[in-house]
């Protein structure tokens, strides 16, 4: 347990070197990295005073550099990390599986089954309930900002967008919250897709949808891509989202914001089929994709979850991208949550450490780790306008993850549910909600 005043010194703390931002360490300090491990850590001492990053300096050193008598927690070496950025949810349609389970696992029986779900149950209310739920994982969790793509065509948009701003509003001094609309691309060659560039720029979002290949591709591109501009909006695709090698449309995401001279941010998640593209091919779309400066968000769980999955059949590919190639050829790669407990996804809860758990599992982003965190914290929150999170500095609140665990092998080897979380300083209520609050909304018994 932590003082209840708001200035008190975390002694011992061991902090991803990745996740430092070494500009902040007192002055003559050197960074001291601890010793008898693979793993990239600085050994630190934090010094907190009303709800800021007021010091950091190397343990040990405390005699260099004195510290005000304030009440000290020796965290014996527990890993310190910044709060989460979650740059790619589907909260709008999360924790409906009671109601509506995904029938074979299958991405058709997913967009089916969510599509007729959506006609009988998402009225406001319902939409509102569990988007909030969903919040209040997140937030326990010790995630920051999370960025949610929201099915968006027609009167359920309306629905949905005001849920949306209201929730925003309402969890803006917990919560940083930003919203991409999700249709396919050809809505915006429609009046209808205009008005919803208009709305999504009310609401200071990004413009996005699902990329599919087909003839007018090009066509749909150019549109989105000219709203965009037009409204000064970023970008934010589904690409590829399959393990068909002729699905393109990242490739040509990029050679359309080539020609588009594009100067916002531009994202596309999944990229699937990237994985099993042919090498000259692969190199090509990484270079257009360099070019373009995309930023790339896999979703390791729900893709695993999909990709390759037929009845009576094993998997044969993990269903992820070439995250690996993508970050060694100098693109930026995140990874996100993406659907929980919805038929895209049957499990999940909103915690980003069991994505980059998962995903360090998945994609083997250890051996060596190099600075794979960055996924779930700092690159995600550049890619979203975010400069100030992800990262544990001098000056910026102390929004921070207290972990028992040392080192990666205890931290991903247990669930951390005993994790403390901080908000400005403060360590806040980690208690879930329970699921029975929503048993009324999923009719369970």
């Amino acid at each position: 347990m932590l003082p209840s005043r708001s200035n008190y010194l975390l002694k011992n703390s061991r902090v991803p070197a990745s996740l430092l931002e070494m500009k902040s360490l007192a002055p003559s300090a050197s960074t001291v990295a601890t010793t008898g491990t693979e793993n990239n850590f600085c050994l630190v001492d934090i010094e907190i005073a009303a709800g800021t990053i007021a010091q950091i300096i190397p343990s040990g050193t405390e005699h260099l550099f004195p510290i005000a008598d304030i009440p000290t927690i020796d965290l014996c070496n527990g890993l310190v990390w910044p709060c989460f950025v979650d740059m790619h949810a589907h909260l709008d349609k999360g924790h409906i599986w009671e109601r509506s389970p995904n029938p074979d696992g299958t991405f058709a029986s997913a967009i089916d089954t969510v599509r007729a779900d959506a006609e009988k149950n998402w009225n406001a209310e319902d939409v509102y309930r569990r988007m909030e739920f969903g919040l209040k994982c997140s937030y326990a969790h010790g995630t920051k900002a999370i960025r949610t793509h929201i099915d968006s065509a027609g009167e359920q948009g309306t629905v949905s967008l005001g849920v949306f701003e209201a929730l925003q509003a309402e969890w803006g001094d917990r919560l940083i919250l930003q919203a991409v609309s999700l249709v396919s691309l050809d809505y915006f060659l429609t009046p209808a897709g205009e008005k919803l560039a208009d709305r999504i720029a009310q609401i200071g979002g990004s413009l996005g949808g699902v990329a599919y290949m087909n003839p007018d591709l090009d066509k749909q591109l150019d549109r989105v891509f000219a709203l965009a501009k037009e409204r000064n909006l970023n970008l934010d695709f589904h690409t590829d989202e399959n393990d068909d090698p002729d699905s393109v449309t990242l490739r040509e995401v990029a050679k359309t914001a080539i020609r588009h001279e594009f100067s916002g941010q531009i994202i596309c998640g999944h990229c699937c089929s990237l994985a099993v593209q042919p090498s000259d091919l692969v190199t090509e779309t990484l270079e257009l994709v360099k070019e373009a400066n995309i930023g790339i968000v896999s979703l390791p769980m729900c893709n695993l979850y999909l990709q390759d999955r037929e009845s009576g059949h094993t998997p044969r590919w993990r269903g992820v991208t070439l995250l690996h190639e993508l970050k060694a050829a100098g693109i930026p790669v995140a990874v996100a949550s993406d659907n929980c407990r919805d038929p895209f996804y049957g499990f999940g809860d909103h915690d980003v450490l069991e994505v980059f758990n998962m995903a360090v599992r998945i994609a083997h982003l250890d051996r060596p780790w190099e600075d794979w965190q960055r996924t779930v914290t700092k690159t995600p929150a550049d890619l979203m306008g975010l400069p100030n999170l992800g990262k544990i500095a001098v000056g910026l609140p102390a929004d921070l993850i207290l972990f028992k665990a040392r080192n990666f092998s205890e931290l991903l080897s247990r669930s951390q549910r005993d994790r403390t979380v901080l908000r400005q300083g403060r360590e806040i209520d980690t208690t879930l909600p329970d699921y029975r609050e929503l048993d009324d909304l999923l009719q369970v018994r």
